[in-house]
């Protein structure tokens, strides 16, 4: 599980689904679905019901589609179900830990399921609960583990095998704001530093935003979107700043700071390329005695761009 600095290369396609449709009885859960999977992380995203959890369990082998072809990694699921699971982790997200073992048992117990030989699966779990951050609580019974280390433990036997793409499902589930940051810091790691690929579903837009690279957006079965996230918010690095009182004195104390602002009524428009940027607003808006009432990305931000898919 060695480092990289660098963004690493990911194979292309990760997952390539060509009009996929699972049925359960009468309820249609995916309809013909068409996506590509190939940056280093993947957000997927939709409401209840839209078909998130029935993709996963496709791509894990656990389902097949009635019709369609569903690939990962070029080899089409099914065919060699057992195999591919070997190059896929999968973190869920409902709470189903064993609580009277030990999560060095545990990881363990699962990295020789995955068919790593005793000795290896021991090394293995050392290092993934080192990399999450358990090294210190590995001999500790599950069930006297907070709700963030239980995500943790989580994580750990997801990547204990070192796969080549993880599935995660809601893994900030139950996190409070510091265990939350934590998490998607780790998330974030797997595909920058680890190589490895990246499927996580989120009800949490900006859990999203903080860690994947693209985003998949799904309603009623099928793809609403699917495209990088850089080009589906396209704010760029302008700000939009809306002023209640005296614009007029509000434009003079910025252009006396060397801030050039395009102005439409009382919304300023600026590009942000440095902190000394939000420092000259604050002070602008200080000196002309006048309030903000908005302070945000201008153009289409990634949470207008998803609204407007699943609508």
């Amino acid at each position: 599980m060695a480092g990289r600095d660098t963004l690493p290369a990911v194979s292309s396609p990760v997952i390539a689904a060509t009009g996929v449709s699972v049925r359960f009885g009468s309820v249609q859960a995916l309809d013909g679905v068409d996506v590509t999977v190939d940056a280093p992380a993947t957000g997927l995203l939709g409401a209840n019901g839209a078909g998130k959890s029935t993709l996963m369990k496709a791509v894990l082998g656990l389902l097949r589609p009635q019709s369609g072809t569903l690939r990962v990694f070029g080899e089409e699921v099914g065919t060699g179900a057992h195999e591919l699971r070997r190059r896929i982790g999968y973190m869920p997200e409902h709470e189903c830990l064993p609580l009277e073992m030990a999560g060095s048992d545990l990881v363990v117990h699962l990295a020789q399921l995955r068919g790593l030989p005793r000795r290896v699966a021991i090394r293995r779990a050392s290092e993934a609960l080192f990399v999450v951050g358990l090294e210190e609580e590995r001999s500790r019974l599950i069930g006297t583990y907070s709700t963030g280390m239980r995500q943790r433990a989580k994580l750990a036997q997801a990547i204990v095998h070192s796969p080549e793409l993880v599935i995660l499902d809601e893994p900030t589930n139950g996190l409070d704001p510091a265990g939350r940051a934590e998490m998607l810091e780790l998330v974030r790691r797997l595909s920058r530093e680890l190589g490895i690929a990246v499927l996580m579903s989120s009800h949490v837009l900006d859990d999203i935003q903080r860690t994947c690279d693209a985003v998949v957006v799904l309603r009623e079965g099928r793809v609403a979107a699917s495209e990088r996230i850089a080009r589906l918010a396209d704010g760029g690095d302008a700000m939009e700043v809306r002023i209640v009182g005296d614009a007029d004195a509000f434009a003079a104390a910025l252009a006396t700071r060397g801030h050039a602002a395009t102005r439409d009524g009382d919304a300023f428009t600026l590009h942000v390329d440095a902190d000394t940027v939000l420092d000259g607003i604050r002070d602008a808006a200080a000196e002309a005695g006048a309030g903000i009432s908005r302070l945000g990305a201008a153009g289409r931000t990634l949470e207008d761009a998803v609204i407007e898919a699943m609508e």
